[in-house]
């Protein structure tokens, strides 16, 4: 009898997902347990295994191509079975709901491209020989499932670009950013350069269209309201040297900011709590979602009771977990469950800014870097090390005083370490 494969959900956000990769063709033997094909979620591309035995006799979705959670994936069962009946009405999976059906309309015609997604570029003559390059010592050539459907669609050999990802991978950035080896470079002319207009359209990938999606809820759903405070990290920069003096370890700047907002949190519960609705659910335990920028968008991978852990293991996590992220290896427990959330932009430079509530949290913490200002201390103005963050608080769960005292007790512990350990 033939089993119905229905396009899993893979993530507690995912509404539909893109098949990146096929292992099997029809025809092809499967077996319970061997990789059947490479989903691209929201978040991740994960390998999703067959759950039977038998024949692979239709694939539902072409490779690269999007559908929604539950429609029909594939269908696995004996030789020569005819699955006609199943192809016309696949139905969905126990529990889930039917899909509504919509009627067939004709394609509305595409926006005009805006400044954000439209890319002004110079158009250059199509190479006719390039060095060939390898990005792997069997001659194999690593890159992501997005990057080899857009360079499929350029018409650009892999073998020409030279991968920036992990261990040589190629990325979308690398095929966007090709240029041919034998384009010529003239120099702008003397009027002020090129008078061509061109544009490319980027295909918005699962991971940027959710972001979109739950950002603009947040935005527009949840009143925010904004708080700023300077900390003087003198004493933090001469505390984390002095630890960093022991062999082995390798404390950072946001380890001490993990561990400060976890420590307040445990005081100020309010803070570590959620819309729901009809009720606001009052956590009584800390999961800190940090904020990592991957080649897509934004993962925010949970540091789970974070309260209990000590800095070293708390730097050693986030690495773990932003190093995951960053090449797609996230699971979902690793994603799921935050109670509060930190964006650090301070290592690119940004003294200051304000963050969109990631819910379910009702509070986000922006982080800047460290700048060395005037301040004045004991009557006299000195130079002084000073960094600000900004607190964007969800007003249905958090008022000013609540969110004022949760951040004025951060910036005790931030501004004096040694309290961390106590």
């Amino acid at each position: 009898m033939a089993e119905i494969i229905y396009m899993p959900k893979l993530s507690d956000t995912m509404t539909e997902g893109v098949v990146a990769e096929w292992h099997k063709k029809v025809g092809d033997t499967v077996k319970s347990g061997e990789l059947l094909a490479e989903i691209e979620t929201d978040k991740a591309t994960m390998e999703f295994e067959s759950f039977y035995d038998g024949v692979l006799l239709h694939i539902g979705i072409e490779k690269g191509k999007a559908t929604p959670v539950n429609a029909l994936l594939a269908i696995i069962g004996e030789k020569g079975e005819d699955v006609s009946a199943i192809i016309a009405n696949p139905g969905t999976p126990s529990g889930a709901a039917a899909p509504e059906k919509k009627a067939e309309a004709t394609p509305a015609p595409s926006p005009a491209p805006v400044a954000e997604s439209a890319k002004v570029e110079v158009v250059a003559p199509v190479a006719k020989t390039a060095p060939a390059v390898s990005n792997s010592s069997n001659g194999r050539i690593l890159a992501s499932p997005l990057a080899k459907k857009l360079a499929e669609e350029k018409g650009v050999d892999l073998g020409f670009i030279s991968g920036t990802g992990e261990g040589g991978r190629i990325t979308k950035r690398d095929v966007d950013h090709y240029v041919p080896y034998d384009a010529p470079q003239r120099p702008a002319s003397a009027t002020g350069g090129s008078q061509t207009e061109s544009y490319t359209d980027e295909t918005i990938s699962q991971m940027r269209k959710t972001i979109a999606r739950r950002l603009a809820e947040s935005k527009f759903t949840a009143p925010h309201f904004y708080l700023t405070i300077s900390l003087d990290m003198d004493n933090a920069i001469e505390a984390r040297k002095t630890m960093n003096a022991t062999e082995g370890v390798k404390i950072s700047f946001n380890d001490m900011v993990v561990k400060s907002v976890a420590m307040a949190l445990r005081k100020h519960p309010n803070v570590n709590s959620s819309w729901l609705g009809d009720v606001i659910r009052r956590n009584n335990h800390v999961h800190i979602g940090v904020a990592v920028a991957v080649e897509d968008g934004l993962l925010v991978p949970v540091v789970r009771f974070a309260d209990t852990k000590g800095l070293a293991q708390l730097g050693d996590e986030v690495r773990v977990l932003a190093k995951k992220a960053k090449e797609k290896k996230l699971q979902p427990a690793e994603w799921e469950g935050n109670t509060f959330t930190i964006s650090n932009l301070g290592m690119f430079g940004i003294e200051q800014f304000t963050a969109i509530v990631n819910p379910p949290d009702s509070c986000i913490m922006a982080v800047g870097g460290i700048s060395q200002e005037p301040v004045v201390k004991n009557g006299q103005i000195v130079v002084g090390n000073i960094m600000k963050v900004t607190l964007s608080c969800d007003h249905r769960v958090v008022d000013g005083a609540t969110g004022a005292a949760f951040l004025q007790t951060f910036k005790q512990y931030m501004e004096n370490p040694v309290t961390m350990l106590v």
